[in-house]
């Protein structure tokens, strides 16, 4: 039967640019004396129909071909429909895991056509990125006094409610921009390409995605002069920044809103006349406005006001100054609540500070056909992001390192790989963790914590045999979060042993002099890797199962790597079925076809050809 995901069956895989020629092979047993096979494409609502030619048989099975092009950029669907001598028709859809099947009413196959000039620089493939925190990774030299929240010591918990219940994000730790600097040599040691800040302007919280002024630096963090430094010395060791931008709200506490008077200027909430009123969506003035997701500190911005894009776009303004620091690009917050016509001029904007700057959105679902106000966006297919934040592979590596499953773990992992252009997955976040989920420690020690407390959580530290769970499957996540298509974003602190549940106990400063030296040198391990097969890895990619067994095969120009894992509790056998020998990484010796080698519980194998 046909398969989507088949490099025979469908040339060329996965996403195609608008016009290039598209081959499909339909292949119908002897079982089956056939008519017509006609193919069904669908984009939107409009519907063509295309007849497939008789192309070969095997002896067992006749092939039908057709080839064609797509003009236009968009989402495409597809299905087939074959016509037996004597008039009976099968309607051929897709099945749960892209298998095909018979039947009516059956779900369609995708095809991604992304715009013709659409390209995606190459600034960050292949290396790896490092996600940091900034008030809670590292300081140096003297720490600021916030100027309406607590300076807490490093090795203090971190606050998760206030005495009245209320949730202020107003502890720090004074991580800054000479601390990030210092740590440059140890980021280099884990392999680290890019940095990934979160956000760094003037705000009031410690998350700073409240922000108050967008053309400041938080002098919590540091100066200009800091910035520069520390993106110059960065930049020596091989090392770029990405910014977090953070474009649909500010703060209530802001030189825009300006709610609780700590700004010179008249905002919005403050007056009808404020420069800034039409910035904002106000349903009862002063006291009701928009905000996002209802959370008052962070009042909706108007994106069609004239004034605001001015401050985002123009010269001089919040993307034309940063960019310039020399930075490599923009991480955007909630991408989805930003409109089309706003993102399109964003990137105008950044591109035109530098073409080289790679724009990641953040996107938690299959960002090909991600809806968001009842609008299909067009991010992967216009060509809006150069990548995103892959969360669906997030989802796809813990589920199979806690549960196991290679098969399913292959639909998941392989569906975004076929929806989701080369280019664009090669620039995307590999995640198993971030500033909003679950630390990945916690997350992957299968332990049920729904019905504690949120203070129960605080206090609840991974230790003995639950600790070396988790750490033997955080070795196996990371492994493949290192060896899947995309960049592999390490969430900081993960590497350490860092532990925490969910926001705010997963910012907790990092652990310096109390890190697991074992994880760091795993990670260290990752980072080399990572290195010396840096194009394999934007390669191709199939996904096996042997038994328990994954088989994450990557492949380029002849030369191939094996990812082999054990996610169960008892040793398994590989039999190695492969024509060119390959080389153990981690054991050592050589497996030849047919050879048979254990991979023990909880564990992997590494196999390059030779």
């Amino acid at each position: 039967m046909y398969k989507y995901n088949s490099r025979i069956h469908k040339t060329p895989f996965g996403a195609v640019r608008a016009g290039e020629k598209i081959k499909i092979v339909f292949p119908v047993t002897h079982t089956v004396w056939v008519e017509s096979v006609k193919m069904f494409i669908r984009k939107g609502e409009d519907v063509s129909e295309r007849l497939l030619s008789f192309c070969g048989d095997d002896g067992n099975i006749t092939y039908f071909c057709c080839e064609f092009t797509l003009e236009e950029w968009g989402v495409y669907y597809y299905r087939f429909e074959v016509t037996a001598v004597g008039g009976g028709v099968d309607r051929v859809g897709a099945g749960e895991n892209g298998d095909a099947l018979t039947g009516d009413n059956l779900p369609e196959w995708q095809i991604t056509v992304y715009a013709k000039d659409f390209t995606v620089p190459a600034t960050i493939k292949g290396g790896v990125i490092y996600h940091i925190f900034a008030d809670r990774f590292a300081h140096a030299g003297e720490r600021v006094q916030p100027r309406y929240g607590v300076l807490k010591n490093w090795d203090q918990k971190v606050t998760i409610k206030e005495p009245d219940g209320s949730y202020r994000a107003n502890d720090f730790y004074g991580g800054n921009f000479k601390g990030i600097t210092e740590k440059l040599d140890y980021l280099s040691s884990l392999g680290v390409t890019e940095i990934y800040l979160s956000p760094i302007f003037e705000a009031s919280s410690n998350h700073r995605y409240d922000t108050g002024d967008y053309l400041k630096l938080d002098p919590l963090l540091g100066t200009e002069d800091d910035f520069r430094t520390l993106i110059s010395e960065a930049r020596k060791r091989g090392i770029g920044l990405i910014l977090d931008g953070v474009f649909n709200h500010s703060g209530a506490d802001s030189v825009y809103f300006n709610q609780l008077g700590h700004y010179d200027s008249v905002g919005a909430y403050q007056s009808w006349d404020s420069p800034y009123h039409d910035w904002y969506y106000f349903e009862n003035f002063p006291e009701e406005y928009h905000s996002w997701w209802g959370c008052k500190v962070v009042p909706t911005l108007n994106k069609s006001a004239a004034g605001y894009r001015a401050l985002m776009f123009g010269e001089g303004g919040v993307i034309d100054k940063w960019t310039h620091f020399g930075i490599d690009g923009w991480r955007l917050d909630v991408v989805d609540e930003l409109p089309t016509d706003f993102v399109d001029e964003l990137r105008g904007a950044i591109k035109k500070a530098n073409p080289n700057a790679v724009i990641i959105g953040e996107v938690w679902e299959d960002a090909s056909v991600k809806v968001s106000y009842g609008t299909l966006r067009p991010y992967l297919t216009k060509g809006e992001l150069d990548g995103v934040m892959n969360y669906p592979f997030k989802e796809a590596i813990l589920s199979f390192c806690l549960y196991g499953g290679a098969k399913a773990f292959g639909t998941k992992v392989m569906r975004i790989y076929e929806n989701y252009p080369a280019d664009v997955l090669n620039t995307s976040m590999t995640l198993i963790g971030t500033h909003d989920t679950v630390r990945a420690l916690n997350a992957l020690s299968g332990l049920d914590v729904r019905h504690t407390s949120k203070e129960q959580r605080l206090d609840l530290c991974l230790q003995g045999e639950a600790l070396a769970l988790a750490k033997k499957r955080l070795k196996l996540a990371s492994l493949l979060q290192f060896t899947l298509p995309g960049v592999p974003s390490v969430y900081y602190g993960d590497e350490a042993g860092l532990q925490g549940y969910e926001d705010p106990m997963n910012r907790a400063p990092f652990p310096w002099g109390k890190e697991d030296a074992e994880l760091i040198e795993h990670y260290r391990f990752l980072g080399a890797l990572r290195k010396k097969y840096c194009d394999l890895l934007q390669g191709g990619m199939d996904v096996k199962e042997q038994g328990e067994l994954l088989i994450l095969h990557r492949f380029r120009d002849g030369k191939n790597l094996y990812v082999v894992v054990n996610p169960t509790f008892e040793d398994r056998t590989l039999t190695f079925k492969r024509s060119k020998a390959a080389k153990d990484l981690v054991g050592g010796g050589t497996l030849h076809n047919g050879d048979a080698v254990t991979v023990k519980a909880l564990d992997f194998l590494l196999l390059a050809s030779v």
